[in-house]
């Protein structure tokens, strides 16, 4: 008798390569917004903070509903040659790997960096100031939090309820961006 132990298997080459993907996002998303907010404004420092949380409320959306969606109507929508369904095939085919990607690496590293990058904020408004408000710290990195979470959590329920139509979305967009007729 077979006990009940999963008969799914590690895919080592998938986690390397997601594993040296994200410390290549992370450094990319760290240096660019300490390049960035080295030399900016306040505003413009906001500003960075707020499309780092979009991005990452954004990759958490496709995530999930790339994670919900079904392929039958993507299937029907491929023979009836519509832009982008063969894309959007292409992702629910690879699920696991898509939705790993969009809300473990861009998603968990936006989220870092952008606790981050609010730190960094937070230093710079100080140090202008010339005090050290540990209350100042913490009301920046949470409105960051909050904004962040909160953007996810509304993120997650639009992409259960509109899962095809944001799967498809992408696949144009990926369609857009190769090029393909």
């Amino acid at each position: 008798m077979q006990t009940q132990k999963s008969k799914v298997k590690t895919n080592y080459k998938w986690v390397i390569r997601i594993v040296l993907i994200s410390v290549a996002a992370s450094v990319a998303f760290t240096f660019a917004s300490s390049r960035i907010l080295g030399r900016a404004g306040n505003i413009v420092a906001f500003a960075i903070l707020v499309v780092f949380i979009g991005i990452g409320i954004i990759f958490d959306i496709i995530g999930v509903a790339v994670a919900a969606a079904q392929e039958a109507p993507f299937h029907s929508m491929a023979v009836h040659r519509e832009r982008g369904a063969a894309e959007a095939l292409r992702l629910l085919k690879n699920a696991d790997k898509t939705s790993s990607f969009c809300n473990d690496v861009v998603g968990d590293v936006t989220g870092i960096v952008s606790g981050a990058t609010a730190a960094l904020i937070a230093a710079k408004f100080m140090q202008s100031l010339g005090t050290e408000s540990v209350l100042f710290q913490l009301l920046i990195s949470s409105v960051a939090t909050g904004l962040m979470i909160g953007g996810k959590a509304v993120g997650k329920t639009l992409a259960f309820n509109r899962c095809t139509a944001i799967v498809l979305r992408v696949g144009k967009l990926i369609n857009f961006i190769s090029f393909k007729k």
